[in-house]
């Protein structure tokens, strides 16, 4: 094939291209025109059936309850990418530079004050504005915090507690669904006189994997694309 040929077809390849790149902007931007200026959405039917749930907040509820199978999926989704992060193989984090004094201070005066506030969101989920995302997010921060302060922590390959507390949301979730099957004949569909308890239940066993997980994800960034043996986090120097 010539050269001049073979930029023709490039050339066409791109307009093609082009073309399907803009007809799917444009189907886009006509659904987001058609839709109606307040949409009513489902807030009225989840504020019905909310008295059944015992849980106060919508959101929560919406989660754990009414979209149960989402989060369920959505934990999924994290461990699996957790174990993809593990197969492609960790580096060597010994030339990671350790923290400074500053970072190490801050560490020891904002580490118990996240865990309060994680502890904090977990429990206003159930009511209010929170949950085991939130939770985790936050417990994952304050792992991340201790890591870039140069503390030494656990790796998920380094002990069975780890690797359990990964596994603890998803574990959790299979597990209260089987139950449900045998005592109301559907997955996950809580018994009304527990399903407080069950909710939360699940947002602790939830919280736990998110962070873990999340916490997994930062370590395999510092670790890049390196491969080879799987240290400790390395701690600070001695001096």
């Amino acid at each position: 094939m010539s050269k001049d040929k073979f930029r023709s077809l490039r050339r066409l390849a791109h307009i093609a291209l082009l073309l399907l790149v803009t007809l799917i902007f444009a189907g886009l931007v006509s659904a987001l025109l058609a839709l109606p200026p307040v949409a009513a959405g489902l807030s009225n039917a989840v504020s019905a059936q909310l008295p059944g749930t015992g849980i106060r907040s919508p959101v929560t509820a919406t989660l754990l309850d009414f979209r149960g199978y989402d989060t369920l999926l959505e934990i999924a989704v994290l461990l699996l990418a957790v174990t993809a992060i593990r197969a492609l193989g960790r580096g060597d984090l010994s030339g990671l530079r350790p923290g400074d004094d500053i970072l190490a201070f801050f560490g020891r005066i904002l580490l118990p004050l996240m865990i309060l506030i994680a502890g904090y969101l977990l429990m206003a989920g159930l009511d209010a504005s929170g949950g085991a995302f939130q939770a985790g997010a936050i417990l994952a921060a304050a792992g991340i915090l201790l890591i870039l302060a140069g503390r030494q922590l656990p790796l998920p390959d380094e002990g069975w507690s780890i690797r359990l507390g990964l596994a603890v949301g998803l574990a959790a979730f299979v597990t209260v669904g089987f139950v449900c099957m045998l005592v109301a004949d559907a997955f996950l569909d809580y018994p009304q006189h527990s399903s407080t308890y069950i909710v939360f239940l699940l947002e602790v066993c939830v919280s736990v994997s998110v962070a873990l997980a999340l916490l997994e994800m930062f370590v395999g960034v510092l670790r890049g694309g390196a491969t080879g043996s799987r240290p400790r986090v390395t701690g600070r120097e001695q001096q």
